[in-house]
């Protein structure tokens, strides 16, 4: 575009210069808008190895080149028609550049783009173009706009309206929006990843330097420089892209995404020593904080755990951990512990650190395993529990030929009470039951619900004659301690049957089990509320 507020100056003396300037100038341009073309082609043609973030980057040279070619020809331009053609085709790139280069600046430090935003931010972009090309209908983009009195064509006379005057600062906010957003985060990028940082600022940094000369009078009258110089910007932005990987690699993304991660991130270097942490670790561990870098790993680990026995080694060798933490408010973690190495031919450069909170998960596993494992009204062991580790405990005992006693017990009359008092007595009479037995026992004694209102006891390591003690010593707790129930005394006996493993390698749990239980029958058919030892004949 071709804007000429400043004051009139006298014609430049002979054609000939004139035309010679022209020529230069058109070259420039048409040089930059080349150059901007072939790096929006070129990371169009690769953008399978740059990814999404590359889109706004060829949008923004698109927009540039279109700016460019269009100038170019608006300099040659004779009439106030082509002028003013020209001029609408270069709004076409011209606001939209800015809009672009501030998504892609925006897409390259993480930000969230929605398809809202984007739109959003393409608005006034979009109202300076059709603005511009509706002028002569209001008069809102240019005031006046005609061919330079004494300058003549290609130069323009314009007085400016409102809405160039909104799409002015709206350029210089896309700009000053991108230098804001890459200095704030120069401080949180790795020290080999500033050069992009420093390439994007500069390459933004040209065409608005450029910009504000011309707007000062300091450029030649009746030229805009702008479209010139931004060669010079994509050249730098084609040699950053090349030399460090600009579009391949964004550490400030990627450290956008180490700070996301749920788990805690701890990186240590080739000494064990501190050098970074991310967002979720410091919210999981408050006492982390920047002060901590340069600490050795036990400094580090007390901090997070505070005195542990489990301290890694750490070694080119992955490890994994669950680490209970000390104080209040106990909590268990997984600590996955990693060799870091830039690749697989390198020595290991450093250790990184998961942490996971598993504490929710551990408290849903034990109460799987409870409801798997434990029965759900009486809290002791179930059928299946007592079968795992009985038959392991009897398998050893047949081996070591120690002595192995089961004792069978059933809660006499059990239906009566149900059908008296109603299920939920029956079931306050089950736990009843269950905590007098419970309160009796010793080690080397596993104690479980067989089923219905029946239970089982195994001793490992104790004879028959020992078994039809205890067995006597609980029917006697177990009557002489009545349920009292809403007022109500409900008194309860049981019958018992015991039995010793034979010791006959034939002989198993199930066996065992079953000569319990005819001692048990024995015990209810001769009145209940007493203790029967099985003397039967054997496997």
């Amino acid at each position: 575009m071709i804007d000429n507020t400043s004051e009139e100056k006298r014609p430049l003396p002979g054609l000939k210069p004139l035309t010679s300037a022209l020529t230069v100038y058109i070259t420039l341009v048409c040089l930059s808008g080349v150059l901007n073309l072939l790096l929006m082609l070129h990371v169009l043609m690769r953008r399978n190895l740059y990814g999404s973030v590359s889109s706004f980057f060829v949008l923004a040279m698109a927009a540039t080149a279109t700016y460019c070619f269009a100038y170019a020809f608006s300099l040659t331009s004779s009439t106030l028609g082509q002028l003013r053609f020209w001029s609408v085709i270069q709004y076409f790139g011209m606001p939209f550049a800015p809009a672009f280069g501030l998504l892609f600046v925006m897409r390259y430090l993480g930000y969230r783009l929605s398809g809202q935003r984007v739109a959003a931010m393409l608005a006034i972009p979009a109202m300076a173009l059709i603005s511009n090309a509706t002028n002569e209908w209001h008069h809102l983009h240019y005031k006046q706009y005609n061919i330079h009195e004494l300058l003549g064509a290609p130069y323009n006379d314009i007085e400016v309206g409102p809405t160039y005057i909104i799409m002015g600062c709206y350029i210089l906010v896309c700009f000053l929006a991108s230098y804001s957003m890459l200095i704030s985060r120069w401080m949180d990028t790795a020290r080999p990843y500033r050069q992009q940082i420093v390439s994007l600022f500069v390459a933004q940094m040209i065409p608005m330097t450029t910009s504000f000369l011309y707007l000062i009078g300091v450029t030649p009258e009746g030229i805009d420089p702008v479209p010139m110089v931004t060669g010079l910007s994509s050249i730098l932005m084609w040699w950053t892209i090349e030399s460090s990987r600009l579009l391949t690699i964004i550490p400030i993304a990627k450290e956008t995404i180490f700070h996301s991660i749920s788990d805690g991130v701890v990186v240590l270097d080739e000494s064990g020593k501190l050098v970074e942490y991310n967002e979720s670790c410091r919210r999981m561990f408050p006492r982390m904080d920047r002060s901590m870098f340069g600490q050795s790993l036990k400094a580090v680990w007390f901090t997070l755990f505070g005195k542990n026995d489990s301290l890694p080694v750490l070694n080119a060798r992955q490890q994994e951990i669950e680490v209970i933490s000390a104080g209040s408010g106990e909590r268990v973690y997984r600590v996955r512990v990693s060799p870091l190495r830039q690749n697989e031919k390198r020595n290991q450069t450093g250790t990184v650190m998961i942490i996971s909170d598993i504490t929710e998960m551990k408290m849903m596993q034990q109460k799987l395993e409870r409801h798997a494992y434990f029965d759900e009204l009486t809290q002791i062991c179930n059928r299946r529990a007592f079968f795992e580790r009985c038959e392991k405990e009897y398998v050893k005992a047949k081996r070591g030929d120690v002595p192995f006693t089961i004792v069978l017990f059933d809660i006499d009359n059990f239906k009566k009470v149900n059908d008296t008092y109603g299920h939920n007595a029956g079931d306050q009479v089950l736990v009843h039951v269950a905590n007098i037995i419970n309160s009796c026992l010793k080690e080397n004694m596993l104690f479980a619900r067989y089923g219905g209102e029946e239970f089982v006891l195994a001793l490992f390591g104790k004879t028959v004659s020992y078994g039809k003690i205890l067995a006597e010593s609980l029917r006697q707790q177990i009557a002489s301690r009545p349920l009292v129930l809403n007022g109500t005394v409900i008194r309860v006996t049981s019958s018992f049957g015991v039995a010793e493993a034979s010791g006959d390698e034939r002989e198993t749990l199930q066996n065992l089990l079953h000569c319990s239980d005819k001692a048990l029958y024995e015990a209810k058919r001769g009145g209940r509320n007493r203790v029967s030892v099985y003397k039967g004949a054997r496997v």
